[in-house]
């Protein structure tokens, strides 16, 4: 981590932005560093944030890690705000193909063994590759207070296991919030989306305990 990032006051920061628009604190963390990315798996709400970036900054690189077990819809989801918003995206997908992966454990419940190694296949080792390719120093993602236990002792300012700063701008908002922000903006919200590797909504997904 640069200089500039270790003496962030984090604490601080997370009270100041507390009352910012999610704008503003894109805008701050955006000249913090040039290795920055933002992470997306083209979710329910997925257009709130790739939409921020459209106007503030458009080339910078999404991280997509299909994890092949996508719904048809979240695939045409993904192709119509990549094209709308002309997205500088990297995918990332599983060094073995979903078919292989049926056949040999197939799709596990939580509480089979044999999950956290579908999880690493599918999820964890290409969000790691995406990691050791670009180095984000900042890593801007759309987790919220509220979805998950873990998430809800995070801030709109954190820090991941490797040091980089996570900037979650909307992390405060509601579904509400949210809801009435797509529609002032005529976006698209994927209502189909799916994440093999939650059973449950409010379960992480394991790309954020990283």
């Amino acid at each position: 981590m640069n200089q500039q990032l270790q003496n962030l006051d984090i604490e601080k920061l997370n009270k100041e932005f507390r009352n910012k628009r999610p704008e503003e604190i894109v805008q701050w963390a955006l000249h913090l560093t040039d290795k920055k990315i933002v992470t997306t798996s083209f979710g329910i709400y997925s257009a709130v944030l790739l939409s921020t970036f459209h106007d503030l900054d458009p080339n910078i690189k999404v991280i997509w890690c299909d994890t092949g077990y996508n719904t048809p819809n979240t695939y045409r989801h993904a192709t119509e705000l990549i094209n709308r918003f002309d997205l500088n995206v990297d995918m990332y997908v599983p060094l073995q193909s979903s078919a292989f992966t049926d056949v040999t454990i197939g799709i596990p419940e939580v509480n089979d063994p044999k999950h956290a190694e579908f999880t690493e296949i599918v999820k964890l080792e290409p969000f790691k590759r995406a990691l050791a390719e670009h180095q984000p120093k900042v890593w801007f993602t759309n987790i919220r207070v509220r979805q998950t236990e873990y998430r809800n002792n995070k801030d709109i300012l954190s820090y991941s296991k490797d040091g980089i700063l996570k900037v979650s701008p909307f992390y405060y908002w509601t579904d509400f919030e949210l809801d009435n922000y797509l529609e002032v903006l005529n976006l698209p919200k994927n209502e189909s989306y799916f994440d093999p590797t939650k059973a449950l909504k409010n379960r992480e997904c394991g790309i954020h305990l990283q």
